[in-house]
C-alpha cells in the first residue's frame, strides 16, 4: 500500500495522534513504533515521507536513517526531544532532510509535510505536478543530471540526497549571482520553517561531493549574512 507520510516513533500515543490529525486533513499516514515494524513496513508498503525519532525501543533513528537511505531517496524529517546541535549536525549529515525539535505543534508538522510531499514532484493527492527541468549545468567538471537527479564530479558519480540535488541546482541555474537565504527557503524548501543551520549543514554536504578544496570552495562562495554565489566555470 501506498502512504503520503509514515511515522516512526516508540511515543505511541504522540505517533498515533499525529497519525490521525494528519490523516484528517486527508495527508494519508501509517504510524509504527520500533525499527524492526519500519523495516517490515518497507518490505511491502511505500511512503513519500518519513517522520523519524532518534530514539526507538530496538535501535536508534540514526541507524534506521542510514539503512534507509542505502536503498531509498525518501525525504526524511527527523522528529526528536534531543535538542543538542550534535545531534541536529549527525541526523542531517547522515541523510536527513530536517530536524523537528519536541514538542512540535501538529499544524506546522503538517505544514511542513505538505511542502515536502510538493517539493518532491507529487500534491498530497497523489497527482503528479510538472517540473521544469529543460535547464542543466555541464562545465566539463561538474554535470547535472537532471533526467536522473545525479550529480558527476569527472565523470564519477556523487551522493546527494534529492534536496540536496535540488538545493545545487537551483544555485546552478541562477550561477555567478547572489541567492540569498531567504530565496533558498522560498523556492528550495517552499516554507518558512527552515532554519539556518539546516542550511548550512546542506552546503556543507554538498560542498564535501563537488568542490576540489571544501574548505575553499570555488563553486558555492558564501556571501556573509546574505547567502550564497554559485560561480560557473
Amino acid at each position: 500500500m501506498k502512504y503520503d507520510c509514515l511515522i516512526i516513533d516508540d511515543e505511541k500515543t504522540l505517533a498515533d495522534n499525529t497519525c490521525e490529525y494528519f490523516n484528517m486533513f486527508d495527508v494519508k499516514t501509517r504510524a509504527v513504533y520500533s525499527m524492526k515494524e519500519a523495516l517490515a513496513f518497507f518490505e511491502n508498503d511505500e511512503a513519500r515521507v518519513v517522520l523519524l525519532d532518534i530514539n526507538l525501543s530496538d535501535g536508534s533513528g540514526f541507524t534506521l536513517c542510514k539503512t534507509i537511505r542505502e536503498t531509498m531517496s525518501i525525504p526524511i524529517l527527523f522528529i526528536s526531544a534531543r535538542n543538542t546541535d550534535d545531534d541536529k549536525i549527525i541526523a542531517l549529515n547522515i541523510g536527513g532532510d530536517d530536524y523537528i525539535e519536541k514538542p512540535y505543534s501538529l499544524g506546522v508538522l503538517l505544514a511542513k509535510v505538505k511542502v515536502v510531499l510538493k517539493r518532491y514532484g507529487n500534491s498530497v493527492n497523489g497527482q503528479a505536478n510538472s517540473e521544469n527541468t529543460e535547464k542543466s549545468y555541464d562545465d566539463g567538471h561538474l554535470r547535472l543530471d537532471d533526467k536522473n537527479k545525479k550529480v558527476f564530479v569527472d565523470g564519477e558519480a556523487k551522493k546527494l540526497t534529492s534536496l540536496e540535488y535540488k538545493l545545487l541546482k537551483y544555485l546552478s541555474d541562477n550561477h555567478d549571482r547572489l541567492v540569498t537565504k531567504n530565496e533558498l527557503f522560498d523556492n528550495v524548501w517552499n516554507d518558512k520553517f527552515t532554519g539556518d543551520g539546516t542550511l548550512n549543514v546542506h552546503i556543507r554536504k554538498i560542498r564535501e561531493e563537488i568542490e576540489e578544496n571544501p574548505a575553499d570552495p570555488s563553486y558555492i562562495v558564501t556571501v556573509w549574512k546574505e547567502g550564497y554565489r554559485f560561480n560557473s566555470r
